[in-house]
């Protein structure tokens, strides 16, 4: 029997993402892939509500989405929603229009099963391997950091800073200079420092960044003339150095950076040299899988279990 087309959709502080595909002998087959930038964490009023324009513009996404699974069925998708949901007084009322839209279940994750998503979506798409794993995934208005060997999860912790936040925070005039990066910075690693009893002891052999931001800032190094699909130490802080010599985020020089991450990049890069200063980083390697890859292979196992066809 064919393997049912599964769906998941990840409603993040920055993007909202699509993916559609097929779990065939513990391997992905992607058939659709879309996202939009929505930026709902950015649209957080003084009160912490969700104002009412950005929730309209991740229901007419959501909406757009429907259309393209109609043909899959409702116990065959999956869908979550993160921090900004997690932060908004008013959450419910987005949350149910959302779930008469799609026609399945919003489930509001914490931050630590985010987290433990993430790393699963991270190693399913990674070759088998029994090394130990850092996993950090910076988004809009949270950054999950997991360490795990090969598959196995082993702790996994969500602390409330993000690209979004932080450009809101530190750059919402759009300017950026050093005095600016070095607060975002000591405010990141102290709310990081925060979080991090779970990971003191932790060791690891390799680090992959995953998501938005890390992909966002190795496409910035590549454009540069960096390899791809990685982040070093040195090419990371250099990148700040480019940013404030800039001084303004509309005097960008960077190639291939989507406009609609011009607003946010120095939030990014600045929780990105704080994690690299927190951890005593030198080299991340860009993943492939996240949250959302996570959350299709989380309801193929679910099905598996139920007795569901699978493979």
């Amino acid at each position: 029997m064919k393997a049912p087309l599964l769906a998941s959709i990840d409603i993040g502080s920055n993007s909202v993402l699509l993916l559609v595909g097929r779990i065939i002998d513990g391997k992905l087959h992607t058939e659709l892939q879309r996202k939009e930038t929505i930026r709902l964490g950015g649209a957080l009023d003084s009160a912490g509500n969700l104002l009412p324009s950005a929730m309209e513009r991740g229901l007419e996404c959501l909406r757009r989405y429907a259309g393209l699974i109609a043909h899959i069925s409702p116990t065959h998708r999956r869908v979550v929603a993160t921090q900004t949901l997690r932060e908004a007084r008013n959450r419910e009322a987005f949350l149910q229009q959302a779930q008469a839209i799609l026609g399945c279940p919003v489930e509001l994750v914490s931050g630590e099963r985010e987290a433990a998503l993430i790393y699963q979506g991270v190693s399913s798409l990674l070759p088998p391997s029994t090394e130990r794993r850092l996993v950090v995934d910076i988004g809009g208005r949270s950054t999950e950091i997991c360490i795990g060997q090969g598959s196995h999860l082993e702790a996994a912790v969500s602390c409330p800073i993000g690209s979004v936040a932080w450009a809101q925070r530190f750059f919402g005039d759009g300017i950026l200079n050093a005095e600016r990066f070095a607060a975002a910075n000591a405010d990141a690693q102290a709310l990081l420092q925060t979080h991090m009893t779970p990971l003191s002891h932790a060791t690891w052999e390799h680090v992959f960044g995953s998501s938005g931001t890390a992909g966002a800032i190795s496409k910035a190094l590549h454009q540069a003339g960096y390899p791809a699909g990685e982040i070093t130490r040195p090419t990371l802080f250099q990148l700040q150095q480019q940013l404030i010599h800039a001084g303004h985020i509309d005097r960008l020089p960077l190639q291939g950076l989507r406009e609609e991450l011009r607003p946010v990049i120095g939030g990014g890069v600045s929780v990105m040299c704080a994690v690299f200063d927190m951890f005593q980083l030198q080299h991340m390697r860009i993943a492939q899988g996240a949250l959302r890859h996570g959350v299709l292979f989380d309801l193929h196992a679910s099905l598996q279990y139920r007795g569901e066809p699978s493979a």
